[in-house]
């Protein structure tokens, strides 16, 4: 069943039309055959009754769901399998409420699942990039002129972080993008990012902010005057990031309206992940997301952590 290409929600309804089923599709795909014990992987495994297996070197038992996304969930595997579906085949994911419809669940218990798919999208967010990069900021958050008079928050314009969240973009042209949440977008800190994931053989692009001078000494460097009217000058450009942001912002805005500073990261690994895998299959990213499922994230540590 791993090798069937599902092409439209009809055919995973129809494919997963019991619990049982997405069981055993979950335990192919995470274990091949050979069941491993997420407790001690070196441990001989012992199969038990009513689908539960026990781990011979801690005497625990276990799942295919044990320490997953779906661990300890109480819905059932068919409708986590819609959600997964729908939030990476539409191009700009869907609400809460409009899951919580599609599926028939509360809208508490649509978010709660929304967060623990969104954990898993950072698997996409990594990527050691070459030659071409794109490296640009972006400001996530609301606008001051769009703002009640009694709600506008005093200097916060410019490059203020203090009503809106700072994001940094890199992006290897045909290739793979990165984006992150960072606490200001000051040199060191822009400096740090890019040493972390892009290689000192890369050619980076970057408007003029003066975030960037200092990379000029560890990489080759081109720099697009932005402020001077020029936006494209030969192979010197941004725009391939700047079009990334339009889609992350429009997305945002258009779907989820509002997104904390707490949670902004996992909706930027959400469009991270749909950007980097842009050429698959809807099916293909499907199942990327279900082989890194190993991701467990709890109602509390959501709120509270």
């Amino acid at each position: 069943m791993i090798n069937k290409d599902f092409n439209s929600i009809i055919e995973i309804i129809q494919t997963f039309k019991d619990e049982q089923t997405c069981i055993e599709y979950l335990e192919e795909l995470r274990w091949g055959g050979v069941v491993i014990s997420p407790f001690d992987k070196d441990s001989k495994v012992y199969k038990c009754k009513g689908g539960k297996y026990r781990c011979r070197n801690t005497g625990k038992y276990f799942n295919v769901k044990t320490n997953t996304l779906f661990d300890n969930t109480k819905v059932e595997l068919q409708k986590w399998f819609i959600a997964i579906w729908l939030v990476t085949s539409h191009k700009k994911g869907i609400s809460s409420l409009q899951l919580s419809r599609d599926i028939d669940v509360t809208q508490k218990t649509a978010w709660f699942m929304l967060q623990r798919i969104r954990k898993c999208f950072g698997i996409e967010n990594n990527n050691d990039l070459d030659g071409n990069v794109e490296v640009d900021e972006t400001y996530i958050g609301g606008k001051n002129k769009n703002r009640h008079t009694d709600k506008k928050v005093a200097n916060s314009q410019g490059r203020s972080s203090k009503d809106k969240t700072p994001v940094i973009g890199m992006v290897e042209r045909q290739g793979k993008l990165n984006a992150k949440t960072v606490k200001d977008v000051q040199a060191e800190t822009l400096t740090a990012e890019i040493v972390e994931r892009i290689k000192q053989t890369a050619h980076l692009h970057t408007d003029e902010w003066l975030g960037y001078r200092g990379i000029s000494r560890l990489y080759k460097h081109s720099i697009v005057k932005h402020n001077v009217g020029q936006y494209v000058d030969g192979d010197k450009y941004t725009n391939t990031i700047e079009g990334f942001w339009s889609l992350l912002k429009r997305g945002i805005i258009g779907i989820y309206h509002f997104t904390s500073r707490k949670h902004l990261q996992k909706y930027v690994d959400e469009f991270v992940f749909r950007y980097n895998t842009r050429m698959f299959s809807e099916c293909g990213r499907f199942n990327l997301l279900l082989s890194n499922m190993g991701v467990r994230t709890t109602y509390r540590g959501l709120i509270y952590g």
